[in-house]
């Protein structure tokens, strides 16, 4: 049988690296991609040479359309499938900043490559995940992207950027329905990477929901929100 195919953003480090490596341990051919050739190429060795898992390096930044097409492009000609989409690049946590004097140009770079990044690669994908009656995107998000917890102030280019990535979650979803491709939203919790940065949880703890919702069965949900032991969370 042929391997199933993922695609990890932003997969040199922390979640997306932890991800990469899980999916790859699970049977995937995984697909890293980062915006720089050295650190992804770093990351691809440590898990080829040191694991010998079947993962391939590819060039992306998710706010740059050229790298999108050809990246597209080139998994349909090599692979004719995508079976997993994870939406792991994000940028700008930016607790400095509050909304009633933000700058906004801030707030845009978020919104590029946290929203409009996962949107432009799931135009891309999807028409691939169609041919093929199958497909799961997983679009990783945060609590604060969650109304429900936005009680206090700060990190406003952040948690506006992933609101709205819980926004296009629902509405793919909803739009994608009997197609075979289901999306979701996880909020692996506050984890111990470079953005968390220290007192957050194991990172292969916080991967669980990520994999998790990679891996559902075709009667498992769509447009949901759920932490990393897939349980929901409020939006």
């Amino acid at each position: 049988m042929r391997k199933k195919i993922a695609l990890v953003t932003g997969g040199n480090r922390g979640i997306g690296f932890e991800s990469c490596r899980q999916l790859a341990r699970s049977g995937f051919t995984v697909l890293l991609t980062a915006r720089g050739p050295i650190n992804g190429n770093t990351a691809v060795n440590k898990l080829v040479n040191d694991e010998g898992l079947d993962v391939i390096f590819y060039l992306l930044d998710v706010t740059n359309k050229d790298h999108i097409k050809n990246i597209s492009r080139q998994v349909e000609q090599q692979y004719g499938s995508l079976n997993v989409l994870v939406n792991n690049a994000a940028i700008l946590y930016d607790t400095w900043q509050h909304a009633i004097d933000v700058d906004l140009e801030v707030v845009n770079q978020a919104i590029d490559t946290n929203v409009y990044g996962p949107w432009r690669l799931c135009q891309a994908f999807i028409p691939i995940m169609k041919r093929n009656g199958h497909g799961r995107i997983v679009n990783i998000s945060s609590l604060g992207g969650s109304l429900h917890y936005m009680q206090e102030g700060g990190t406003p280019a952040y948690s506006i950027s992933k609101a709205a990535l819980n926004v296009l979650t629902r509405r793919l979803a909803a739009e994608l329905q009997g197609t075979g491709i289901l999306v979701n939203s996880i909020d692996p919790g506050w984890l111990a990477t470079d953005m968390g940065g220290p007192g957050g949880g194991p990172v292969e703890e916080g991967v669980r929901g990520i994999i998790w919702a990679a891996t559902l069965p075709e009667d498992g949900p769509s447009g949901g929100f759920f932490n990393a032991d897939g349980r929901p969370v409020p939006w």
